[in-house]
């Protein structure tokens, strides 16, 4: 018997050696997250499609599995094995045109619509939650399944016939600062998309939309507009995508929640005293002196909680100011620096 439609297995994101029980796990996560009562009336008609399609798509590899049943217990008569119940199995089959069951087709509107099948046999119990559709559900024999050439490529047609898809997504990037990050902010951004018209045209449209920073936000952050994106003829519109970048700091460097900051200081002063003020992100100035400290290369100084907002942690909640030292070490010396040197740090312990 041939395989199903890739469809059905792109639709459930499963491979086609996927066991039943995976099969059954992954359209119940599926049906949970589509199930049109959790979406809001700008996306309730994709929901709907993705719905009904994620169901018939489990249905229809049930059916495949009954098939895959049936087919085997016919088998089973060469094999000289069949048992009464194969034998019950294999008459329906036949009686059914292969399909385990009689069909009927009833044709509105100039197309021909499967009608569901009465078995007579006990049939495996349907998944939980199994949604009632409104459409008539499709039977497929063992070649509408994909072994019969013609007949496979109608059962994906008839399939996709409903199957309503999504264009794709328009991305596009919004640069902030570091300082706009850190307090927030409103950035305005404009941005031209595909529209299609009534007479099935595609057009170019102007919009214009306003995304609200968080503090504390990353780059690599997306905000989305459902709907807002380019428009293709049979989808539903795709959706607009920003994405937030920053741009480089002339001072501060981030890592996660802290900021980092270098510093140069002369040798002479990393070992004998040094003071030095900066201004934070947020343009406060502050000093620090080092009296009885000396600087040596890679020392590092944190200033907790003067770092960036954490975003969506407790209110007030910042990372640290890491200052890095950078020693300048002289470029020459001369006999007697060296010597005054060599006698002074040697009677350092």
């Amino acid at each position: 018997m041939g395989n199903p439609p890739e469809l059905y297995y792109e639709i459930l994101n499963i491979s086609r050696d996927t066991p039943p029980k995976e099969i059954r796990a992954a359209y119940k996560t599926l049906v949970r997250q589509w199930h049109p009562d959790k979406h809001p009336p700008s996306s309730k008609n994709e929901a709907e499609a993705r719905f009904k399609a994620i169901t018939e798509a489990y249905e229809a590899l049930l059916d495949q599995q009954e098939n895959r049943a049936v087919f085997g217990a016919r088998s089973n008569v060469a094999d000289g094995k069949r048992d009464k119940t194969a034998e019950r199995a294999a008459a329906a089959a036949d009686a059914g045109g292969g399909g385990g069951a009689a069909t009927t087709t009833t044709t509105t509107g100039g197309r021909a619509a499967a009608m569901p099948r009465a078995h007579s046999e006990k049939k495996a119990s349907p998944a939980p939650c199994t949604p009632v559709r409104e459409f008539k559900k499709p039977v497929y024999s063992s070649t509408d399944l994909g072994g019969g050439g013609g007949c496979g490529r109608r059962a994906f047609a008839e399939f996709s016939s409903y199957v309503v898809r999504k264009a794709p997504a328009l991305e596009r990037k919004v640069e902030c600062t570091l300082e706009e990050l850190c307090t927030g902010c409103k950035k305005e951004v404009k941005y031209t998309r595909d529209v299609v018209t009534k007479t099935g045209l595609i057009s170019k449209k102007e919009e214009t939309k306003t995304i609200r920073v968080r503090p504390g936000w990353k780059k690599g952050m997306k905000v989305t507009f459902e709907g807002m994106g380019d428009e293709r003829p049979g989808c539903l519109p795709g959706d607009a995508v920003f994405t937030i970048s920053e741009r480089k700091h002339k001072v501060f460097k981030r890592k996660g929640n802290d900021l980092v900051l270098k510093a140069e200081v002369p040798l002479a002063s990393a070992l004998t005293g040094w003071s030095f003020s900066f201004r934070l992100i947020g343009g406060e100035k502050m000093s620090y002196s080092f009296r009885d400290e000396v600087i040596f290369p890679g020392y590092e100084k944190v200033v907790a909680g003067e770092g960036m907002p954490v975003a969506g942690g407790e209110r007030g909640a910042r990372g640290d100011l890491r200052v890095k030292f950078d020693v300048v070490f002289p470029k020459n010396l001369t006999d007697e620096q060296r010597a005054g040197l060599a006698s002074i740090l040697r009677a350092c312990p």
